[in-house]
């Protein structure tokens, strides 16, 4: 029995970070005073490598855990398979069962600072939709109506569009909703993208089990370029990034996002947020003062307080100070050699493509000296500095 002395804690994990519940946040907190509740967020493998939006979702299943519920983190390597077309205008590229294995490969080391695996269980929802045969899948499909997968807004757009909505994207939130049905669960975490889903699973729990579930919706967040952040969009702070390379994202980050980041990435109260958004609005504070302080705050969260300094005392020393930073990688290169070749050699670029369109658009020096033709040939020196934009040097021993 979860005390009934608990209602300020719930009341604040069911507020803050949060956009929704459904139906209605007052009996969700009832339940959750009267028994403990089973909670989930179901984060598919799509990539080896989580982001900054992650996290927001799942701080927000570690604060159930705290409160003492059965939290559950499911990693979808059975929903991958059809791929969640989830604020999507094509078609997921296809990925296999082995590719989705690689990809979890590092992710509890990623989320180690954020989840407390003594309290937050870890399930994979391919060990029941892959065993599910035609029959069961025919049954679970026989509760939700298809013109209301059909009329899903994103299909609808991809349509009068001219694109193909395919049949195994329409199957994909009956899939996810299954989890909840599977599981029994009365609560699901995810992010405002996941509505359609998580209210498909809700019908499902509803139809399958007579039973009601909540669903909680977090907020998303724009990445590095103002638009929302995701993989494919290269506009991602990831949470395996160096805490130099964190805090330097941050303050690259447009002034308009300052506010949302404090809200949603940041442990400080909504005074202190208040107070910053006031002062930025009037002009009595300096924006790129705030977002320092930000960048801190986030490194200090996932990574420690230790990082977060070292961070910022090499940004003020490389970008207010002008100077180079405290260790930059060292690699054995001599003769002549083209300047896309010494990029990709250099590891401050990932591929030819990359590197070219960075020299076009200015954003490639050696030894402060702006390259801009891709064509080049650079006669190599020792200690030679290379720097691709403001935070990836490279130097020749």
């Amino acid at each position: 029995m979860v005390k009934k002395d608990n209602s300020i804690k719930i009341d604040k994990v069911l507020t803050k970070r949060v956009e929704q519940v459904l139906p209605n946040k007052t009996d969700l907190k009832r339940l959750m005073q009267k028994r403990k509740i089973r909670v989930y967020l179901g984060v598919d493998p799509t990539g080896r490598r989580l982001h900054l939006g992650h996290v927001i979702p799942l701080r927000k299943l570690q604060e159930f855990a705290d409160l003492g519920h059965e939290a559950i983190l499911v990693v979808g390597t059975g929903t991958v398979l059809a791929g969640d077309p989830s604020q999507r205008d094509s078609s997921r590229p296809k990925i296999l069962e082995k590719e989705t294995k690689e990809n979890i490969k590092n992710w509890k080391k990623q989320v180690g600072n954020i989840l407390d695996f003594s309290k937050v269980k870890i399930k994979y929802n391919g060990d029941w939709l892959l065993k599910l045969g035609l029959k069961e899948i025919i049954n679970i499909a026989s509760n939700i109506s298809a013109a209301r997968l059909f009329q899903r807004d994103m299909f609808q757009k991809r349509l009068e569009a001219g694109n193909v909505v395919w049949m195994h994207e329409v199957l994909y939130p009956i899939l996810q909703g299954y989890d909840s049905v599977f599981m029994d669960v009365d609560l699901e975490i995810g992010g405002s993208d996941q509505v359609f889903n998580m209210l498909v699973g809700r019908e499902l729990q509803q139809k399958m089990k007579k039973k009601e579930k909540f669903v909680l919706t977090c907020p998303m967040i724009l990445g590095t370029d103002g638009k929302t952040m995701s993989k494919s969009s290269g506009n991602c702070i990831w949470i395996d990034d160096s805490p130099k390379e964190k805090f330097g994202k941050v303050m690259s980050i447009s002034d308009k996002l300052i506010i949302p980041y404090l809200e949603v990435l940041t442990d400080l109260t909504s005074e202190k947020i208040k107070q910053y958004k006031d002062g930025l609005a009037s002009g009595k504070l300096n924006p790129k003062d705030i977002k320092k302080e930000l960048a801190f705050e986030i490194v200090k969260i996932y990574n420690s307080l230790v990082e977060a300094k070292k961070a910022q005392e090499e940004f003020e020393k490389v970008f207010e100070e002008k100077k180079l930073p405290s260790k930059i990688q060292e690699f054995a290169i001599s003769g002549r050699i083209n300047i896309l070749d010494l990029l990709v050699k250099t590891k401050l670029t990932s591929s030819k493509s990359e590197a070219k369109r960075l020299v076009v658009q200015k954003g490639v020096r050696i030894n402060e000296k702006i390259w801009d033709d891709w064509k080049t040939e650079v006669d190599i020196k020792k200690g030679m500095v290379i720097n691709v934009g403001k935070r990836k040097f490279a130097k020749i021993k």
